[in-house]
């Protein structure tokens, strides 16, 4: 991967960027989706947050290279705090926990009055990302699950709007653990995610039926229950092959 050939998951990632966007990508590591996003003439403008030295100087080497430095400003800074309000109005974080996007926009929400459009990837837990929008107004307006490399992917896209507009025809929990979106298709990435996520869980019970009684193992299995039977809902027979 590169700047001019970004993997399977990012080429995800930049589809979903509107064109001329002023552009925050955050936790950019080595700043190849800004710079394939100027390259390509998608993006007008892109900030490059890191958090960390190393990714920091990785993403400014690799600016300086492509001589995209009055194109792209590489900054320093944990989440949001990289923007300035009004600079942006698209903002992509990728290849994070859900729990920590969802931290990192909670934290930086002052930020988001001009941005239009969040271009979110987890690799665990979307649901803290879905909770999120629901809870500040956003609009989940599109959702693509991926598998690459052996590793399943969901990326979620959300405008301002109505945060509820998606699950109108679902079961609410039901569309904010597996996508409201990723419901309706049922791909072979979403099948096989969830039907592993229920062999894990059914494990996990097990073993807590192993463990000593407390209210904490047994609200532990209640959660587990609920959950198993939740997803068994959603396949219907569809996880045979991946059992």
């Amino acid at each position: 991967m590169n700047t001019d050939k970004l993997s399977v998951r990012l080429q995800t990632v930049a589809k979903y960027v509107p064109k001329e966007s002023r552009l925050a990508d955050i936790g950019s590591d080595h700043a190849y989706l800004p710079s394939y996003l100027v390259k390509n003439g998608q993006i007008s403008f892109g900030i490059a947050g890191e958090v960390a030295k190393g990714p920091f100087q990785s993403a400014e080497k690799n600016v300086q290279a492509e001589g995209l430095t009055g194109r792209i400003s590489v900054r320093m800074g944990d989440g949001l705090e990289v923007i300035q309000p009004g600079e942006v109005d698209c903002i992509t974080i990728a290849g994070m926990g859900g729990s920590l996007i969802a931290s990192i926009l909670e934290s930086g929400n002052e930020k988001l009055g001009s941005v239009k459009r969040l271009v979110l990837q987890p690799n665990i837990n979307a649901i803290a990302i879905r909770s999120w929008l629901v809870e500040h107004n956003w609009e989940l307006i599109a959702e693509e699950i991926i598998e690459e490399d052996n590793k399943i992917y969901e990326i979620l896209v959300a405008e301002k709007g109505d945060p509820l507009k998606p699950y109108r025809d679902i079961r609410f929990e039901t569309g904010l653990l597996v996508g409201p979106f990723l419901l309706h298709r049922k791909e072979e990435a979403f099948n096989k995610k969830w039907s592993l996520e229920k062999k894990n869980w059914n494990r996990i019970y097990k073993q807590l039926e192993s463990a000593a009684p407390s209210a904490e193992t047994e609200e532990k299995k209640q959660e587990l229950l609920q959950k198993i039977t939740l997803i068994e809902g959603v396949l219907v027979n569809e996880d045979s092959q991946w059992t």
